[in-house]
């Protein structure tokens, strides 16, 4: 059957596109396979061991899940007892974008404002500051995302500053990795740090390259226990986990995983370009895939005429903030195509 032809071009996020080829071809080679279920097949074995081979270490626990708000809701509702809360930026996912999925596990999420979509040690005490007995819910968990909503990351030295604050004063330290990929391949943070700077973090499959997938890792020893049995009182438990598995399997050999974030920079880098030689600014700083330049609202008008994207934020009577997202697979034509659009402006 012929698909009709999509006339606009989306920049509204990174996974709008299907999957990397190798990750499909090797689900077609392996489609009539057997394999064990739950996530306990040779595929999943052995794309954990891949894993723990880029972590350089094979002591984290690694479970296969479908997306990022499954992933947060049963990590942190696994974490907190009934009484604790978890510590993010106004901006962050569990807060704008899960339709209180976390809340609906008995966790309040405790939110402050940042100018960057990150947090700082300052900021997490001037949370914990507010709670200050039983009347009040009790802050334990630091929950950030790397890269951020606003596409912003962070470096090696500030998420350690976070980690050596939480394990000070006995907090949890999670890391959203939805974006992982990205913020990796633009800063001087490797895979293998995240080891000694984190409790628990998830890597990012479905925005990088998988049809759907992450990988939740698990560092600290006390936070394993039963991790399975929640996951299937989540629904996370899949009968045909392999499906995951293989695709993390792929991500992860010879650096596919790393060179599709890579990809996904790049093209940014270059949306950015054209955007700056235009002499527009941006709402937060470009580092990643994920970038908010500033546009006339008559300009968005024209633009939106022939891509799709998110108008997020009105600056002024005749400005607005817009979204733009690139992916491992956004090509260059379609780029220039937008820079050439908002030059004619």
């Amino acid at each position: 059957m012929k698909m009709d032809k999509i006339k606009k071009f989306s920049f509204k996020n990174d996974y709008s596109e299907g999957a990397h080829p190798n990750i499909l071809n090797r689900l077609v080679e392996t489609n009539l396979l057997q394999a064990e279920g739950y996530g306990e097949d040779y595929f999943s074995n052995k794309a954990r061991k891949k894993i723990h081979e880029v972590l350089e270490s094979s002591n984290p626990d690694i479970h296969f899940v479908t997306g990022g708000t499954q992933a947060n809701l049963i990590i942190i509702s696994s974490l907190l007892r009934p009484h604790e809360s978890v510590i993010s930026a106004t901006t962050g996912h569990i807060n704008v974008h899960e339709a209180g999925a976390i809340e609906a596990t008995g966790h309040k999420v405790c939110v402050i404002d940042t100018d960057d979509g990150k947090l700082t040690t300052k900021h997490i005490q001037e949370v914990i500051n507010v709670h200050e007995d039983e009347h009040m819910v009790k802050p334990k968990l630091v929950y950030i995302s790397n890269s951020t909503e606003l596409g912003t990351r962070y470096t090696k030295e500030e998420l350690k500053d976070i980690s050596d604050y939480c394990k000070m004063n006995n907090l949890y330290f999670f890391l959203d990795g939805a974006r992982l990929g990205s913020a990796v391949a633009s800063s001087n943070l490797e895979l293998r740090d995240l080891i000694e700077l984190v409790d628990v973090f998830y890597i990012g499959g479905t925005k990088n390259g998988a049809l759907i997938g992450e990988a939740i890792v698990i560092n600290n020893d006390k936070l394993k226990d039963d991790f399975r049995y929640l996951m299937k009182q989540r629904g996370a438990l899949l009968a045909k986990g392999r499906i995951i598995g293989i695709q993390f399997l792929e991500l992860f050999t010879d650096n596919l995983f790393i060179e599709l974030a890579k990809k996904a920079n790049s093209a940014a880098t270059r949306l950015v370009d054209g955007i700056i030689k235009n002499n527009y600014d941006f709402l937060a700083t470009p580092e990643t895939n994920l970038i908010f330049p500033i546009f006339p609202n008559d300009v968005i008008e024209k633009l939106s005429a022939e891509f799709d994207f998110y108008v997020i934020e009105k600056i002024n009577d005749s400005t607005s903030a817009v979204r733009l997202v690139t992916s491992w697979a956004t090509k260059n034509e379609d780029i220039d195509r937008f820079i050439n659009l908002l030059s004619v402006n």
